[in-house]
């Protein structure tokens, strides 16, 4: 029994345990993570609202339909080597740091973006125009491997326990505002260079302002410090003996081991850890690239409707989620992750069906209100997702765990999800197949959220309390040494009279 109590009992914090984090290098280090993703997702929503442009300019011998699925495969070949990016970011980024890793990838992304506006068309170099754009967004998808892994962790890692929902919600803010932006301007585009003008050049614009936008993201990421929560475990593993490779100084020969070993751990010892992780990504991504990345293709090339209006849709979709996503990041921090998952899944279910028939209706009201809840559906995801999956990992671990697992789910199921429904459209020719295909991931998004442990709150795994004031600090310490002592004297009373805290029923046993 001595052996139980005392296994059972928490040690005191002390004042050291506490960070209390610096207000101005949190808003720093949100916004510069935001930028990033606002980056990557400029790039999404110029390159879904250019399908049909795209696939004229690199795909013209093939039919309409052939042409939107040859574009998407093009768009969905990224997300195949985003694995190879997680498994290189995310280890670099458990052994150097977080800060120097976003740096990188936002030097990739910027660069293939931007290269994208320079590509020969079809018409000029014929076979060799789709070549150079598939390696393009290879190189896209690459890096995107280590970036919202990386974000994701960089804000969880510096945010307050009690303000990480709201504060990781800032981060698919600027998701959403970069689809927006890109989407935005593909739509004033189309209205003032007309169809034609879009195809013959107008195409190149939306990738020629990637370059500026990246020079911003990178120049803001130089300036960021590293986390408080990899500081301390690069410090303690200096401590240990040099168990980190870039903070205690490994040699080159043992770096590899020491990755080789933490991957070995995360899918040994963190195995299930994984599969809730590649399940909560599989519901917020395949929702997520169903609505920002199909549904203007869906309405326009499926259905049939006005270019111009089903832009203005979706667009106007993406504004109401970015006008709700922090209400949902901050709702969770109150109500919890895992409620805001289960509600968001189960509606998905009952809901998709019917959002797809308002759709498919004619005119602007009624598919304007399917879209808004496919909004609000994406929403419950969006706000939390970033504060829910770094928590899944420990602090030494997370950055490699997170971006295995993310990149995983992604590429295997939100990323193709274009390209898969598309397909399935095209061969089935049954318009219903994307709410079909909504309501699967809603189920295997349910199903993981069950296995999820509630995480608001709470510090992450591996790391000590976050607070935001001195005083914060110094309430948690108090209370958590008087926890401690009334510990203490439970067990001093327990082994004192063993007999006093048992059922009277029980004592004459």
């Amino acid at each position: 029994m001595l052996r139980t109590l005392l296994r059972r009992r928490k040690r005191a914090l002390s004042s050291g345990d506490v960070t209390v984090t610096d207000q101005p290098q949190v808003r720093r280090a949100v916004t510069a993570a935001a930028l990033g993703n606002t980056m990557e997702w400029f790039d999404f929503g110029v390159y879904a609202y250019l399908a049909g442009t795209m696939g004229k300019v690199f795909f013209p011998s093939s039919s309409p339909g052939a042409q939107v699925v040859s574009t998407f495969a093009t768009f969905a070949a990224a997300f195949l080597v985003r694995p190879l990016g997680g498994l290189v970011f995310g280890p670099l980024g458990d052994r150097i740091g977080r800060q120097k890793v976003l740096a990188a990838t936002m030097i990739m992304m910027a660069a293939s973006t931007f290269a994208v506006g320079f590509l020969p068309t079809y018409a000029s170099v014929g076979f060799l125009a789709p070549l150079l754009l598939l390696v393009c967004r290879l190189v896209q998808g690459f890096s995107t491997g280590g970036e919202y892994a990386g974000a994701t962790t960089y804000i969880a890692e510096y945010a307050p326990d009690r303000r990480r929902g709201f504060l990781g919600s800032w981060l698919d803010f600027g998701t959403f505002v970069g689809y927006a932006l890109g989407s935005g301007l593909v739509t004033v585009l189309t209205l003032t260079l007309g169809e034609q003008g879009l195809q013959d050049w107008g195409w190149r614009i939306p990738f020629f302002i990637a370059g500026p936008l990246g020079l911003i993201g990178l120049y803001m990421r130089l300036k960021l410090e590293e986390t408080p929560a990899f500081k301390k475990e690069a410090a303690y593993a200096a401590a240990e003996g040099g168990a980190q490779d870039g903070a205690a100084g490994n040699t080159a020969a043992e770096a590899p081991a020491t990755a080789r070993g933490n991957l070995k751990e995360i899918f040994t010892r963190h195995w299930h850890a994984v599969l809730i992780c590649m399940g909560l990504v599989l519901l917020y991504n395949v929702t997520n690239y169903m609505v920002t990345s199909y549904l203007p293709t869906y309405m326009t090339v499926t259905l049939g409707q006005n270019d111009t209006t089903a832009q203005l849709l979706v667009l106007g979709t993406m504004l109401l989620v970015v006008l709700t996503i922090t209400t949902v990041g901050h709702t969770s921090d109150r109500w919890g992750r895992r409620p805001v998952f289960l509600a968001g899944s189960v509606a998905l279910v009952v809901l998709a069906i019917p959002a797809f028939v308002l759709i498919r209706e004619g005119g602007v009201l009624l598919p304007a209100v399917g879209c808004a809840v496919l909004g609000l559906l994406l929403v419950c995801f969006a706000g939390t997702a970033a504060s829910t999956l770094p928590a899944l990992f420990p602090t030494r671990l997370r950055y490699a765990a997170l971006s295995i697992a993310f990149n995983i789910s992604v590429s295997l199921f939100g990323g193709t999800t274009p390209l898969v429904t598309s397909a399935l459209v095209e061969l089935t020719g049954n318009d219903m197949v994307p709410a079909y295909y909504l309501m699967a991931a809603g189920v295997i998004g349910f199903v993981s959220t069950l296995f999820l442990h509630e995480t608001a709150g709470k510090p992450l795994r591996g790391s000590g309390p976050m607070v935001e004031t001195p005083a914060e600090a110094g309430r948690l310490v108090a209370h958590s040494r008087t926890v401690a002592g009334r510990q203490a004297r439970d067990i001093w009373i327990r082994l004192r009279h063993p007999w006093a805290h048992r059922h009277p029923d029980d004592r004459h046993d």
